[in-house]
């Protein structure tokens, strides 16, 4: 059994092997206090958000995301890290998080839930293929 809650203080060391284990997936590295001033705007949780899966062995899985104002419509909510334990993958922790990052924007009125993910990253591709619908934007950046 899958359980959506948020994080708790004593979550801290594993909500970090949990994102730190995304960022390597990313092929990127964080220092140290990015994940220090992370953590802490979490636990405020005003501008960003955190959710966590936890099965009888613990937290299983993580999202962050925020609520961002749109110049066409309502607020939309940007789900912007999703990642699940290698263990715990294909029972249910990645969509059990975006139905509950979903029902999170629908009690704030948002317009939408929406996220990226990389090309090849067909493991989560398939999943989000069956929760939401792909659209045909190109995601551009520059990085600062």
């Amino acid at each position: 059994m899958i359980a959506i809650s948020p994080l708790r203080p004593a979550d801290r060391a594993r909500w970090q092997e949990l994102f730190e284990g995304y960022n390597t997936f990313y092929e990127r590295t964080l220092p140290a206090e990015i994940y220090d001033e992370k953590w802490e705007a979490f636990q405020q949780n005003e501008t960003i958000h955190a959710l966590c899966a936890r099965d009888e062995t613990g937290v299983v899985g993580i999202t962050h995301f925020f609520k961002h104002p749109s110049t066409s419509g309502p607020d939309v909510c940007y789900l912007q890290d999703l990642f699940t334990a290698p263990e715990a993958r294909g029972r249910g922790v990645g969509g059990a998080l975006i139905e509950a990052v979903t029902e999170w924007a629908k009690q704030r009125d948002c317009a939408r839930v929406y996220w990226h993910t990389s090309e090849w990253n067909e493991t989560a591709r398939r999943l989000y293929d069956q929760v939401a619908e792909k659209t045909p934007f190109v995601h551009y950046r520059i990085v600062l």
